[in-house]
């Protein structure tokens, strides 16, 4: 028994990298900076949590599995609102998007001007 959750631990931490490398890829190669947040976000943080499941499935239920189990729930709750502070701070910034880009949504919604800024 113990052979088959090695195995599916390793495949588990395999899915990851490979997240991780798609991810490392998609900030080599997408033209701007939203476009590359969004790559390494999404990415990384599968990539993360699929490094940190295989690592709890190898260990199983003792502490450091306890430990992978909360790395996971922490990244998926602090991945996407990290991204978004630093995706609307770019924004702020007037950091150009890429000629590609088909819609600004901050800025079709108007949440970006200082009079109808909610955060400050």
């Amino acid at each position: 028994m113990s052979e088959i959750r090695e195995y599916i631990g390793i495949i588990l931490i395999v899915i990851g990298l490979g997240f991780d490398f798609l991810g490392v890829l998609g900030l080599v190669r997408l033209p701007d900076v939203y476009n590359r947040l969004q790559a390494a976000t999404k990415c990384v943080t599968f990539g993360s949590a699929g490094i940190l499941l295989g690592v709890f499935v190898l260990q199983g239920l003792n502490s450091f599995g306890f430990k992978a189990l909360l790395g996971i729930v922490f990244i998926f709750l602090t991945s996407p609102v990290a991204a978004h502070a630093i995706s609307q701070a770019a924004h702020r910034a007037r950091i150009p998007l890429s000629k590609k880009t088909v819609i600004d949504q901050y800025e079709e919604d108007k949440e970006l001007k200082e009079g109808n800024n909610v955060s400050s």
